[in-house]
């Protein structure tokens, strides 16, 4: 058996799934059509959730794979490299809707490999704010905002010039920025979509030199 975090969707709440894991070598037989075709020879991996929660449909999986499976331990790799899938989506989501890369209309080659290099590390970045927000989200909001930006963050979104003692928890400072990128900050309204922590990181750049400008002319 396997532990799998399933992160959440508009559909489903995050949730702990464990999976019963099964492998073996197998041979795809080409179809009567195609009869000249060659068989392949892949590696099956099943997995099936054990236990779901009530009205929630089990999940199962059956992956087919060119790496060799001989131990669980192969088998637990290729599940977790499936289940990878979720984070690249997300982050190519962040790509295309946020960064908005397929819009780019730069006439040389060079300038849109310089300007995506710089759209990779924003997208990294507020692909790394969601999973920590949605995993960790108890922890001093500092072990990704710096002491200008939090303070610049809250200070702004409160609309008071007088910053926390104490930075915010991740949860709270992620909840604020979605505030920032739009979103109306009531109780009900979940976790911000990376889009909306997109727009909330691109305002939170200005916002946040605005301050560190401000207080360090104020101490001057």
């Amino acid at each position: 058996t396997r532990e799998i975090l399933i992160p959440p969707s508009d559909q489903r709440a995050a949730r702990q799934a464990s999976l019963q894991v099964k492998s073996a070598a197998v041979t795809l037989k080409p179809p009567a059509r195609s009869a000249h075709l060659a068989p392949v020879s892949l590696w099956a991996v099943l997995a099936q959730e054990m236990n779901p929660p009530p009205q929630v449909e089990a999940l199962e999986w059956m992956l087919l794979t060119s790496v060799a499976v001989k131990h669980k331990e192969d088998a637990f790799e290729r599940l977790n490299w499936y289940a990878r899938r979720w984070g690249i989506e997300v982050y190519h989501r962040i790509l295309k809707s946020g960064c908005r890369v397929e819009s780019r209309q730069l006439e040389q080659a060079h300038r849109l490999l310089n300007c995506l290099a710089i759209d990779l590390i924003v997208a990294w970045r507020t692909y790394h704010l969601t999973a920590l927000g949605e995993q960790t989200p108890e922890v001093p909001c500092t072990i990704y905002f710096t002491d200008s930006e939090w303070k610049a963050l809250c200070t702004f979104v409160n609309r008071t010039k007088i910053a926390p003692a104490l930075p915010p928890n991740l949860n709270e400072a992620v909840r604020l920025l979605g505030q920032l990128g739009g979103q109306p900050g009531r109780s009900g309204d979940g976790h911000p979509s990376t889009e909306v922590l997109w727009r909330g990181m691109a305002r939170l750049a200005d916002i946040g030199l605005a301050y560190d400008l401000y207080h360090n002319t104020a101490s001057v």
